[in-house]
């Protein structure tokens, strides 16, 4: 297995995984990693971007849903 399938396993792993700081991690380590080229360690790194920026919205999304269901007409319940 190359090094490249190696990597994508842990992207795929860490995606499934779905924790913030874990995907951070990763980011990082694969920003130092000399064994991948600048255009596999940026797919792989995008993925990560993608994921944690979705990550985001769904969150927020979940916290106004939240909101709007402890406050109806204006009143917290």
């Amino acid at each position: 297995m190359s090094h490249l399938d190696e990597v994508i396993k842990r992207v795929d792993a860490t995606l499934e995984e779905s924790v913030i700081a874990h995907m951070n991690e990763l980011l990082i380590e694969l920003s130092d990693d000399a064994e991948l080229s600048r255009e596999e360690r940026y797919t792989q790194q995008q993925r990560l971007r993608t994921a944690i920026s979705h990550h985001g919205k769904h969150h927020k999304e979940e916290l106004e849903a939240r909101q709007e269901h402890l406050t109806r007409g204006g009143v917290i319940l």
